[in-house]
């Protein structure tokens, strides 16, 4: 027996028990797993159709900017790569999946003017 600290008293059978119960965690585990997929793998997903979907549809004429920063013209079109024109006689193979957006027609025209 301590002066400050009093005996603990272990619960009967009629207490309740210290351990949570399997289907408690697993719900827990279940509400977790729940939350990571919408807030983080179900965005990523639907960002990488949308992106595969806009990689697909590219044809020759399409500005386009690159995840880099560059902007230019699409000339060729390849398996795995596209060819831009960034400049006059300036052409560069990129890979398609390093196509980060496509501009509108007109949009390397309104920068050089």
């Amino acid at each position: 027996m301590s002066f400050f600290i009093e005996d603990a008293m272990a619960e009967g059978a009629a207490g309740a028990s210290g351990a949570p119960d399997l289907i408690s965690q697993l719900m827990v585990f279940g509400g977790i797993f729940l939350i990571f997929y919408l807030l983080f793998i179900r965005p990523q997903n639907k960002k990488m159709k949308e992106h595969k979907a806009m990689v697909d549809a590219l044809a020759k004429g399409d500005e386009v900017v690159t995840n880099g920063g560059l902007l230019g013209k699409v000339v060729a079109l390849h398996d795995s790569f596209v060819t831009l024109e960034v400049s006059q006689d300036v052409k560069l193979n990129v890979q398609r999946s390093a196509v980060g957006a496509i501009q509108p027609k007109g949009t390397i025209k309104a920068i050089k003017d």
